[in-house]
């Protein structure tokens, strides 16, 4: 298993978002820790364009590949980094059946939890190509209709929040995906996908100056980031 974490240079709600500060530390630095205290340092690749990130890698004992400036802009998905990767990979003679992606905003992540999902693909069934982390809620969703109005989106459901069976929404924290599945797809959760529940503490992904306050009053609060 090849572990990529694709860390891009650009951000426009915070500046150097992949390696801003929370607590002193880097947010990568704070991703290749627990890749490191799950036992998959060895296997870690930080994808990124920039070198200050490329930088912080290194000295966590983590390889950079570089990637094309094509790959770094706003549009370019994480789906063709992640290409990117195992094609330099493979060009070396490396060729992995699974590829685990850990984005580097997501602090609370736990070692365990990373290697939690590290083992269970050994046990998914052939049908089903991507491992990912979700978030259980019990919200009542409605969308907007073109005319203004609202309905909800599922208008059988329990009014009272206890008697409604759970959702579960894509966290983007962890996904293991088969590469011979994302290859074919081009889509990191190929087609079929199973789901693994984890903490909103641990699901925490920070991408407005806000999270990084929230993710700053948690440490301080010294409570521990995992699920309640």
């Amino acid at each position: 298993m090849i572990v990529v974490v694709p860390a891009r240079g650009g951000s426009k709600r915070i500046p150097h978002k992949n390696i801003a500060a929370l607590a002193g530390r880097p947010l990568l630095a704070r991703t290749l820790d627990q890749a490191r205290d799950a036992g998959l340092l060895a296997n870690v690749v930080v994808s990124t364009d920039a070198e200050p990130i490329a930088a912080v890698a290194r000295d966590c004992g983590a390889r950079v590949i570089m990637r094309p400036a094509d790959l770094a802009s706003d549009t370019a998905s994480t789906e063709a980094a992640l290409l990117h990767v195992l094609d330099v990979l493979a060009d070396e003679g490396r060729h992995d059946e699974w590829i685990m992606t850990l984005p580097p905003t997501s602090p609370f992540r736990e070692a365990s939890t990373i290697r939690a999902f590290a083992d269970a693909v050994h046990d998914l069934p052939a049908e089903v190509d991507c491992l990912m982390s979700v978030t259980e809620t019990r919200g009542d969703y409605w969308r907007r209709l073109p005319d203004g109005s609202f309905r909800r989106l599922f208008p059988d459901a329990p009014r009272r929040q206890q008697d409604r069976e759970p959702l579960f929404e894509e966290n983007s924290a962890i996904y293991v995906t088969r590469v011979a599945a994302l290859r074919d797809s081009g889509i990191i959760l190929g087609r079929g996908v199973e789901g693994r529940p984890i903490g909103w503490r641990e699901a925490l992904d920070i991408n407005t100056p806000d999270d990084l306050a929230l993710a700053e009053a948690l440490l301080a609060s010294g409570r521990r980031p995992v699920e309640d």
